[in-house]
């Protein structure tokens, strides 16, 4: 079945191309390294390098004069090096949200359908694509701030590295309105068993994730409000098991001060998300912060920003573990940005061990083709 899928697809694709007189075609590659240090605390210091590779490719059916409001889109991946926060700092959040084992494999591979005011995905998704995303968080390095940690620890999600098959509604109510719902596998078989993210087997007995969200766009703000619900067996570490696992979530981004007369200005956001204490030992998890365009004159593409992060335990074993992010995107090129990046750590809870609070230091560089 799936063989057919992507002959199918490479069918349509090589179809567009040679009837369309616009480019229906549109490759992307992306390159993102890490180098970092643990400066003191956690498991020990060292320092590491790892890094993350994406080709995508893009297909429109309009430019390809096939069909109107269908897009095909794929993203292959590549990880690769070390695990900052698995060897070093010992941390729950995840230092670096390009944290991987060494894999190559297939991160999206979805078709869009557009009509009126609905969009449907079909396909292998990433959650925090179109759910639970924070625009001004978005800059920084820790991967809680892209998916709150009470989702991405408590239930199986469908991010990175680690997506799954799934289908998704987005309804445009309005201009500033819109409803979006999705239903995704409730357990995409793990790298080991599934070394490229192609094998879908979807199990009865492993239950479905569904996801909800309400979000509204304003002129200078968007705020997400969002459900989440797995319908089948959990396991702990503990060896408890429980059913119907669930929580809410809520995200803000809004622009406060805009730069006199240039581009940018100051944003901050705020996450917020709760899971019920009876099936989640972390159960309360909230991030907020700031992040300014253009802090130095001339440097318009330039970031500044500084974010607080922090994860909440109902275990007396455990302790809340508090992130504090500081970091300075500089954009060198159109395509090339270098990003100096600290994180201070403050009850590293990612490991049975006692550990310090851990000191880290980044250097993250980009480019883009």
């Amino acid at each position: 079945m799936k063989s057919k899928i992507i002959a199918l697809l490479t069918s349509l694709l090589f179809t567009g191309v040679l009837s369309a007189q616009n480019k229906a075609l549109i490759p992307e590659a992306s390159y993102v390294g890490d180098v970092v240090r643990n400066f003191s605390g956690g498991i020990k210091r060292g320092t590491t390098y790892l890094g993350l590779a994406n080709f995508k490719l893009s297909f429109n059916t309009d430019d390809a004069r096939l069909w109107k409001g269908g897009l095909f889109f794929i993203n292959a991946a590549n990880a690769h090096g070390g695990n900052p926060s698995a060897d070093l700092t010992g941390d729950f959040h995840t230092v670096s949200n390009i944290e991987a084992d060494d894999i190559t494999y297939i991160h999206e591979l979805w078709y869009r359908q557009t009509f009126n005011k609905f969009e449907v995905i079909a396909g292998l998704q990433d959650l925090n694509t179109e759910f639970v995303s924070s625009e001004y968080g978005s800059m920084f390095l820790n991967s809680t701030f892209g998916t709150p940690s009470t989702i991405a620890d408590n239930v199986p999600s469908p991010i990175f590295p680690l997506t799954a098959v799934g289908i998704s509604l987005k309804w445009n109510v309005s201009l500033k309105n819109s409803f979006k719902a999705a239903v995704f596998d409730g357990m995409p078989t793990d790298f080991e068993h599934n070394p490229y993210n192609l094998n879908w087997d979807l199990e009865k007995d492993e239950g479905f994730l569904a996801v909800t969200e309400y979000q509204f766009s304003g002129n200078s703000g968007s705020y997400r409000a969002g459900l989440y619900y797995h319908s089948q067996l959990i396991e702990t570490g503990e060896n408890k098991k429980y059913y119907y696992n669930h929580g809410f979530y809520i995200i803000a981004d809004q622009m406060v001060f805009r730069n006199p007369g240039r581009e940018g200005g100051v944003g901050v956001f705020g996450q917020v998300a709760f899971s019920p204490k009876a099936f989640n030992t972390h159960n309360f998890y909230t991030g907020m912060g700031l992040s300014w365009q253009g802090p130095f004159t001339k440097r318009d593409g330039d970031k500044l920003g500084v974010a607080f992060t922090y994860a909440g335990f109902n275990d007396d074993s455990r302790k809340s573990e508090s992130v504090v992010e500081i970091s300075y995107k500089a954009q060198l090129a159109e395509k090339l940005f270098i990003q100096p990046d600290f994180q201070y750590v403050i009850n590293p809870e990612g490991t049975d061990q006692n550990v310090r609070n851990a000191m880290v230091g980044f250097v993250r560089f980009g480019l883009n083709f």
